[in-house]
């Protein structure tokens, strides 16, 4: 009997296949996605798929694999599928609670290291606060690359700030987690205030991926400034005369920022792609 039984489908064969329908469906790293949903569901590494294409898959194997492409067809972020996201060259898990890191982040933390040496103290540990810190990427990798400073993290989610504190205990990060509406129970004055919060205005046309994602984290009033005009009006009691504030948005969004940031004794230093660094004169 089993001499009728249809041949199982090996990886090279689930690969394809799930490849061809991801490339219907329209997903720009279709091959690439395919490769992280199987590897992660035989916990082998992609460079394993390579070398073991006809390996037979077991059929609970297929099921949890096609389920997990089923989601990435329905638009579900492959980072969602998987639990992690790789960023500044570090693995952060990430939930439905936190936003996805995004590459364009990274350039954050190019200009925070323009930022540190400006305020450089040989006598007292620097204060670095990530506000809106979702899973922890900006301020754990600020922290792992400049151990010196003392960092908080700061989240309106609790769901979010448990997921930041798994990455900083992962990846042995020792920061501080607050959970604080923007600065609102940062109990300190910060010499340096890096931030990613939400610039998304709601009418921008978007990837569908980020209808999955959590909308506090990525939509804000006021073409998408409400909340970083509002952290701007904070740094006047909350940033240190002289200290760096550090944010991402849109570069359209960069001249009304500048304009409102000047209003606070902001002066813009410096630019990098999404980035934009301020330093407090007044």
């Amino acid at each position: 009997m089993n001499a009728n039984l249809p041949p199982k489908p090996t990886v090279n064969s689930w690969l394809a296949d799930a490849t061809a329908q991801l490339t219907a469906n329209h997903t720009p790293s279709a091959r690439l996605d395919a490769e992280l949903i199987l590897s992660h569901t035989l916990r082998k590494p992609r460079t394993w798929l390579h070398g073991h294409g006809d390996e037979p898959l077991e059929a609970r194997t297929q099921e949890i694999a096609n389920a997990r492409l089923d989601l990435r067809l329905d638009h579900v972020p492959i980072a969602y599928i998987i639990g992690h996201k790789e960023f500044y060259g570090h693995v952060f898990k990430v939930t439905t609670a936190t936003l996805i890191p995004r590459p364009e982040s990274e350039a954050l933390l190019e200009l925070l290291t323009i930022a540190v040496p400006k305020n450089a103290s040989l006598t007292d540990t620097l204060k670095l606060v990530d506000v809106g810190t979702g899973s922890g990427n900006l301020g754990i990798s600020a922290k792992l690359s400049h151990p010196e400073l003392d960092v908080t993290l700061l989240d309106i989610s609790r769901h979010a700030l448990k997921v930041a504190e798994e990455n900083a205990r992962q990846l042995g990060a020792e920061v501080t987690l607050i959970q604080s509406d923007l600065l609102t129970s940062y109990p300190f004055v910060a010499d340096s205030i890096i931030a990613n919060l939400p610039y998304v205005d709601p009418t921008w046309e978007r990837s569908p991926e980020t209808n999955h994602e959590p909308p506090r984290a990525l939509f804000a009033e006021n073409n998408g400034l409400s909340l970083i005009f509002e952290l701007l009006i904070q740094t006047k009691s909350k940033l240190a005369l002289g200290g760096s504030l550090i944010l991402e948005a849109d570069p359209e969004q960069h001249p009304a920022i500048q304009k409102e940031a000047a209003r606070y004794g902001l002066i813009l230093q410096e630019t990098n792609e999404y980035g934009l660094l301020f330093q407090k004169l007044k």
